[in-house]
């Protein structure tokens, strides 16, 4: 939306253009700076997409977004689906839809990458594809999102077999990825899903290499998930990596309570093999620490040094929560973007 398509009680002094510049992405170089993020659809029955969702892909490339993240999808690791009509990436039955996906974005002039999302806990006992298999997690704990719902199934506990294979899925999925002609891979490690699971301390209670006091020491899980995933793919074959502090279940709970414990976090990632971060807020212009105006995803390019997404109520006339909610107004929440985006 340009400056002169505004109406008199929207218009603001800040400039957009900063979204609409080309941006470097691995191999190909993005029409602009928007980012559709990844939502959930269960629109493939059987776990396979369907026609329908090829022209829903198809649409959104066709509105001018530069880079699409697609809904979660599931590597093959059976425990690893937990809502019904997701997806698989890699199936056999479902790679050939995925890669038509791939080709209608690129004839629209957009790029794509898949989310690969593995659910962890979050599953419970009876769900698709395979009602036998249970829910699996770093330890042996119901998932917090169901506390007030009853209470969730106690998952099964992944032996290092399990974590094994669940690392060889994501790599698989990885692989497919760019042999299907995406153009980069995001690896879902936010919102108490399994990754997550592994970062917190209510659901990893475990005391070998992959559990431990201390934030640092519960990355293990997600370092040999990135590291399985850059080994998979080429060097310049772009990885996101998605993250939040929040969590289902507790939407005020903070991992890293500073930047130094931020810092102790991302670095051992970072490391590993990723080469964009994702952060995942639910406002995308609150301050993440005290004293400092950085927002999450601020505070991970300075301490990373690597490109990062921003995400969390984020609109190009607003902040859509806070202006509902009688807030903020248009012209502070396009400032606000812009700022965040120049920084």
């Amino acid at each position: 939306m340009s400056q002169t398509d505004q109406s008199p009680d929207t218009q603001t002094t800040a400039s957009v253009d900063v979204l609409f510049q080309p941006y470097k992405f691995g191999r190909v170089t993005l029409p602009n700076r928007v980012v559709m993020a990844p939502m959930t659809r269960s629109q493939s029955p059987g776990k396979v997409p369907t026609e329908t969702v090829v022209e829903y892909y198809r649409r959104r490339a066709a509105g001018g977004v530069g880079l699409i993240i697609t809904e979660g999808v599931n590597p093959l690791h059976p425990p690893s689906s937990g809502y019904p009509d997701v997806p698989y990436f890699d199936s056999d039955e479902a790679a050939p839809m995925w890669k038509k996906i791939a080709d209608v974005v690129h004839a629209e002039g957009s790029f794509i990458i898949p989310q690969i999302w593995h659910v962890g806990s979050i599953r419970q006992n009876g769900m698709e594809p395979d009602a036998t298999v249970p829910g699996h997690g770093p330890s042996p704990v119901a998932h917090p999102f169901y506390a007030d719902k009853g209470g969730g199934d106690v998952p099964h506990e992944m032996s290092h077999q399990d974590i094994d294979d669940a690392v060889a899925s994501y790599a698989s999925a990885a692989k497919a990825a760019e042999a299907l002609g995406f153009d980069g891979l995001e690896i879902h490690g936010a919102h108490s899903y399994l990754i997550d699971q592994f970062f917190w301390e209510i659901t990893n209670q475990r005391t070998d290499q992959y559990g431990g006091t201390t934030l640092p020491e519960r990355t293990r899980f997600a370092v040999e998930v990135i590291e399985a995933v850059r080994g998979a793919v080429s060097a310049d074959f772009p990885v996101v990596f998605r993250y939040s502090q929040w969590k289902q279940g507790d939407y005020n709970h903070k991992m890293a309570k500073n930047s130094k414990e931020l810092e102790a976090f991302l670095m051992p990632l970072s490391e590993a093999g990723v080469d964009y971060f994702h952060a995942s807020t639910r406002r995308f212009n609150d301050p993440e620490f005290e004293g400092s105006e950085l927002n999450l995803a601020g505070w991970t390019q300075k301490i990373t040094g690597k490109p990062t997404i921003t995400v969390g109520s984020v609109g190009l006339d607003s902040d859509f929560l806070r202006t509902y909610a009688g807030k903020v107004s248009h012209k502070q929440g396009v400032d606000a973007l812009v700022r965040r985006l120049e920084a």
